[in-house]
């Protein structure tokens, strides 16, 4: 089987994440606030769970739906030669990825291969950074480049399009999809503060084609110079917007609902609506 080629440098990512600071990650935070409550909407019972992420300490230890409380599994994400950590067993009720699938080579086989770990009527829910994610700083080195180098360099990793997800969930072989969006503006001092946290949540460039080029003094400033032109505010500061994706998925069973047949409606749209015949 013909492998995707690589986009995202896995190893570089992960030396990336392992010289971290101590900088709070409140990426990381959002998430798993919106996690807790996406959970406690479920009247649902999860005796085996797992939880994917990139800083295994962050990760919760348990969760709770609004049934029950049950404990996570904890698996590091980008710790291995493989998309996946080793999960034990295919009997999982309870999957979930977090800040994971944005930066995986192959998006199908990934969500292929957590589905294979679930047990039928298994839940897989994922949350990943959107395509609208650092737009702003995207367009500004876009710009940047051109200006000192004469040419575009890909420094701003591509990231997934809500548009295709509910597409890729039914691919994997997922019951009843939801894909939904979350958009988040942050506001920095300056563009230097947003490269600076970046650089400190190991967020820096991961992809197998980045440029040979060093980001050098002239062109940080130009980037920092067309950020603040099209995307400043009046008091100086910068925005930045973060798009989180949840896509959330069920293995089939007989338990869960299913769509009618065609022609199996016991009545017609034109009653229900008031509508008579002519």
């Amino acid at each position: 089987m013909t492998q995707p080629p690589a986009i995202f440098d896995s190893a570089l990512i992960a030396r990336h994440l392992g010289r971290r600071t101590e900088a709070s990650d409140f990426v990381t935070d959002l998430v798993l606030a919106d996690l807790e409550e996406r959970l406690g909407a479920l009247i649902r019972e999860f005796p085996k769970a797992a939880i994917i992420g990139p800083d295994r300490e962050k990760l919760p230890v348990s969760g709770r739906t609004s049934s029950a409380g049950f404990a996570f599994e904890r698996h590091v994400a980008f710790a291995g030669d493989s998309d996946i950590p080793a999960l034990h067993g295919d009997d999982y009720n309870l999957i979930v990825s977090i800040l994971h699938l944005q930066a995986v080579n192959d998006v199908p086989g990934y969500l292929a291969r957590l589905r294979a770990k679930l047990a039928p009527d298994g839940l897989l829910m994922i949350a990943a950074l959107g395509g609208e994610t650092l737009t702003e700083l995207r367009e500004a080195f876009l710009a940047a480049d051109a200006e000192i180098f004469g040419g575009a360099s890909a420094r701003v990793a591509p990231m997934i399009q809500v548009r295709d997800a509910g597409a890729l969930l039914q691919r994997a072989g997922l019951a009843l999809p939801v894909a939904d969006v979350e958009t988040h503006v942050v506001r920095y001092a300056s563009p230097f503060a947003l490269m600076a946290e970046l650089k400190a949540l190991g967020a820096s460039n991961p992809l197998m084609d980045r440029s040979k080029r060093f980001a050098t003094p002239a062109l940080l400033a130009a980037a920092a110079t067309s950020y603040a032109e099209r995307d400043g505010d009046p008091d100086g500061r910068i925005r930045a917007t973060l798009e989180v994706i949840w896509l959330s998925g069920w293995v089939p069973h007989e338990s869960q609902q299913q769509p009618l047949k065609p022609g199996s409606a016991k009545t017609r749209l034109g009653d229900a609506l008031g509508i008579t015949k002519p």
